[in-house]
């Protein structure tokens, strides 16, 4: 499987809607920039979706994605690259 990256915007989903064990229950695409910056300071990212959270987990292939933030991807013009 090939992973195919948009200007600005990552296709790896990052989580929230975390579980009682703090496994999220589905991950968001949110803006590649602002992953590492999210991760190691704390702040907060805006999914595709609108949803706003800190990134706290990264996902394993087969994970969950928010239905909302895979349409709205899936929507966008296909990028060469950063």
């Amino acid at each position: 499987m090939s992973t195919q990256t948009l200007p600005e915007v990552e296709t790896r989903p990052e989580g929230t809607d975390h579980t009682g064990d703090d496994t999220p229950k589905m991950f968001h695409y949110v803006r590649k920039a602002k992953i590492a910056e999210s991760a190691v300071m704390g702040t907060h990212v805006v999914a595709l979706c609108g949803e706003v959270f800190p990134v706290t987990k990264s996902p394993k292939p087969g994970s969950p994605v928010c239905p909302e933030c895979k349409k709205i991807y899936e929507g966008l013009p296909k990028g060469g690259g950063e």
